[in-house]
């Protein structure tokens, strides 16, 4: 993984020294909370519904063991414990006192972290597949040019202050593992008919209030074109975007109301404009970025243990169907660890399953974890020999849950429980269900569903591209929630459609069984996933089976 720079850590180091004279200002009085707001967004501090909340970039989902022990440290020192993994691929700390947040800003520089740019509008962190430099499908690393894109867009004079935040994502796989088409910028790479490699080029997705599906700008853009081409996208939307209304501020309204051919030929006109101010500067820092990634020194051994207890022992196996995935190196298995525990916290972990989980990467996986966007830990690189000791030491730290993909591996924002944005609670109906399920012993006979859960309009938990989607609203000081259906946050991206009238708190969890109940009924085959089932079918039944019984609140 990348090691920062000189550069950067002097970099670094001058932030954190800037914001705890800032912070010493507003301590004493010398700044007012809205002279401090920008400053604290600035730095990833956010003023929640009951405490400060510190967010802290793991660029590309990337993290190191060393990182990892950090992240246990801070919440055991400066927390209450835990820390909350999300879908940007960061880490939040819900309780941190002012006074420390200094502290914990010179100790995330110890182990070359941050929260720069992880609020405000500007280029947030950028996110990558998690499964990056290790799936078997992988065209390319896209990690490369994820850093080359943070080290760009860090502190960038043109970007600080743009019309609203804005996303980018990259994958180097054609199996979309990264939401791109819900970003602001998506990047898949694909090779053109010549075998060379580069990227289709996806601009104006997003979800929130205004859900869109990103459009392609550019079918190939070739890798050396990347920066410029994305500094044109910016560039444009720069003097594009509108600020006299942050509910139409983000690009895809820009591309919406400009039309995809217009803001095209602007993009194409102004990368025209910035390539040769380049002057190949990019590829040079590209090339020496390149080598911090290099793959890790696979083993070469048998694999005969984990054959041995994938036949003997049911539980190992069916962690190992759901929880593994294929490696490009046949010996070896990417792991996801869930920690999405039945009726825990999704994306919680505490400081002891974080230590646990840096041990295992330092001892079987090469040193390299990864954070997912759907709020789990990955093992990119693990031996399938390891495997068997690897699942052991997970299922007593409370991280063996066989439910990657599952009814239970639900995505869910933080919601009214810590959220001052959130209109509803998104983490006691996550729970409720996983529990429900459990307790019917139907996940696994369901097989792959995707449930998300959003607090409110923003789409924290990406509730538009679940299959199932789940959205808490206000209604007359009520919680409500709205149901979506067949939304895909794949590369065959799909916005969910709402069902109709929303359901009280008490009754979400019935109206979700009675979908899932509608399509055990209604699948042809057990191989039939419910998305497929649902595309096949159409919403019609679903619909029907959902306000059967009449139990529901007006919308």
């Amino acid at each position: 993984m990348y090691s920062y720079s000189d550069f950067d850590e002097a970099f670094i180091r001058a932030r954190v020294a800037q914001f705890t004279d800032q912070v010493e200002r507003r301590l004493d009085g010398s700044l007012t909370e809205d002279e401090f707001r920008p400053l604290r967004l600035m730095n990833g501090l956010y003023l929640q519904l009951h405490a400060y909340m510190l967010r802290v970039a793991i660029p590309y989902g990337t993290i190191s063991p060393r990182q990892m022990r950090q992240l246990a440290y801070i919440a055991d020192t400066f927390d209450k414990g835990y820390g909350h993994f999300t879908t940007r691929q960061n880490i939040q700390f819900n309780w941190p006192k002012l006074p420390d947040v200094p502290a914990i800003l010179g100790a995330l520089a110890d182990v070359e972290m941050h929260a720069i740019q992880t609020s405000g509008n500007c280029v947030r962190n950028v996110t990558a597949d998690h499964f990056a430099g290790a799936a078997a499908d992988e065209i390319e690393d896209p990690r490369p040019y994820a850093e080359l894109l943070r080290q760009w867009s860090t502190d960038h004079p043109e970007f600080q202050f743009l019309p609203r935040k804005f996303k980018i994502a990259i994958t180097g796989a054609p199996n979309d593992r990264a939401v791109t088409k819900a970003h602001d910028i998506g990047l898949r790479m694909v090779k053109n008919a010549a075998g060379a490699t580069g990227f289709e080029v996806i601009v104006g997705g997003g979800l929130g209030r205004t859900p869109m599906v990103g459009m392609v700008v550019r079918d190939f853009l070739p890798v050396e074109d990347l920066l410029p081409y994305v500094e044109a996208v910016l560039s444009v939307y720069n003097v594009l975007g509108r600020r006299d209304n942050k509910y139409k501020a983000r690009i895809k309204i820009t591309l919406h109301e400009t039309g995809r051919e217009e803001i095209t030929r602007m993009v194409e006109e102004r990368f025209a404009e910035l390539k040769p101010l380049f002057g190949g500067n990019d590829q040079k820092l590209l090339a020496e970025i390149r080598e911090a990634f290099a793959a890790p020194a696979f083993r070469d051994a048998p694999t005969a243990a984990y054959d041995a207890f994938y036949t003997a022992d049911p539980a190992f196996r069916a962690w190992a169907d759901t929880n593994l995935a294929a490696h490009r190196n046949g010996q070896y298995a990417i792991v996801t660890v869930s920690v999405k525990a039945h009726g825990e916290t999704p994306g919680d972990a505490s400081s002891a399953q974080m230590r646990l989980l840096a041990d295992l990467a330092e001892t079987y996986g090469h040193g390299d974890l990864r954070i997912s966007h759907e709020q789990n830990v990955i093992l990119p690189h693990v031996h399938k020999s390891d495997l068997p000791t690897i699942h052991a030491a997970l299922v007593k730290a409370g991280l063996g849950t066989a439910n990657v993909g599952l009814i239970s591996d639900i995505i869910a924002c933080p919601g009214m429980d810590y959220c001052a944005l959130a209109t509803a609670r998104s983490i006691p109906v996550a729970q409720e269900i996983a529990l429900r399920f459990k307790e019917l012993k139907l996940e696994h006979d369901v097989g792959p569903l995707k449930i998300k859960i959003s607090g409110c309009i923003n789409a924290c938990g990406h509730h538009h591209v679940g299959h199932i989607g789940i959205l808490g609203l206000d209604r007359a000081g009520v919680e409500n929630y709205q149901i979506t259906l067949g939304g895909d946050g794949t590369e065959d991206a799909t916005i969910g459609e709402k069902t109709g009238p929303g359901f009280a708190y008490d009754q979400v969890v019935p109206a979700i069984e009675r979908i899932v109940l509608a399509y055990l009924d209604l699948r042809e085959a057990p191989e039939e996933t419910f998305l497929q089932a649902y595309r096949r079918i159409g919403i019609g039944p679903f619909k029907a089976a959902l306000y059967e019984t009449g139990e529901r609140d007006a919308a």
